[in-house]
């Protein structure tokens, strides 16, 4: 088996690092909070000092980080992925970036005999954790095979979908999706809510028809109960929603309804609720009909 270095050990990395170490390979591990690292050494893992380091011990090497910039640091930067790395190693960027970022990041790493690969995710944490996302990669081919079997360890579902930047251009429309299915059930439900009817027995009567969705059934549960507790964080999702903006702009592509999404999310954002999980969405139409979609 191929040693693997991980670097970023958030809510989303920490399982996927965890499954790789259920799985038999050897991981050595990175994050600039210590607590996940910890936990990882625990159960397995070698610690890494910094980025260097990690790249230093490792045949593959994958980030899970929070945006472009912090993909850049960690493998460009000082004492980065770069620094290390041997020729012939292959970087799998598992975060939800820009595309043009990662196409940076790859020129960089071609000049160093380094092969990337774009790789980010859908499913939350519930999905990190038993190891069924939805991974989709951009980048050479023949590193994708290479490494298959490794991201099928993270993922129920690993396509890959053409050059790099391909990724994350697919991510971005994963979650253009999935923030517009969300507002259309806050919206949908908030309006059963306050007509009096019963937003539990809506959603039991909808969701085995047209309007029926693997949002409904992850978010509808969860609202009912008044459980934001983030899987995926409202501020990340607006990170993600601007990335589309940018590069529907740059591409000259309309985007009207994930513009007013991202407004919404920015709304929610001023309130105190960035930490919140994207499913808060709904709190924006609660708070404007004066009615809350819980369980009677």
């Amino acid at each position: 088996m191929k040693k693997i270095g991980f670097i970023g050990l958030g809510i989303m990395g920490k399982p996927m690092a965890k499954n790789l170490l259920k799985e038999g390979y050897s991981l050595i591990v990175y994050d600039i909070n210590n607590a996940p690292v910890r936990e990882l050494v625990a159960a397995g893992a070698k610690e890494g000092k910094s980025s260097k380091e990690v790249a230093a011990q490792s045949e593959v090497i994958i980030t899970m980080l929070p945006n472009s910039p912090d993909v850049k640091e960690a493998v460009l930067g000082k004492d980065g992925v770069l620094d290390g790395a041997k020729p012939g190693t292959i970087l799998i960027d598992m975060s939800s970036i820009a595309p043009l970022a990662s196409k940076e990041v790859s020129e960089k790493a071609k000049a160093k005999g380094v092969v990337m690969l774009d790789a980010p995710v859908s499913g939350g944490e519930p999905k990190a954790v038993d190891g069924t996302l939805a991974i989709m990669v951009g980048g050479p081919e023949d590193a994708f095979e290479e490494v298959k079997q490794i991201l099928a360890v993270m993922g129920a579902s690993v396509t890959h979908v053409g050059e790099i930047g391909s990724g994350n251009t697919t991510k971005l429309a994963n979650q253009i999706i999935v923030a517009l299915n969300i507002a259309a059930m806050a919206e949908a439900m908030v309006l059963a809510t306050k007509a009096g009817v019963d937003p539990e027995k809506v959603y039991h009567a909808i969701r085995g028809g047209l309007a029926g969705s693997t949002v409904l059934d992850a978010k509808m549960p969860l609202v009912l109960d008044g459980n934001f507790k983030p899987g995926f964080r409202i501020e990340l999702h607006i990170k993600d929603m601007m990335n589309a903006l940018e590069t529907a702009h740059e591409l000259g592509v309309p985007v009207p309804l994930s513009s007013v999404i991202l407004e919404i999310m920015q709304a929610l954002k001023c309130d105190g609720k960035a930490k919140d999980d994207h499913g808060g969405i709904v709190q924006f139409y609660e708070m404007l009909a004066k009615a809350e979609v819980r369980k009677g």
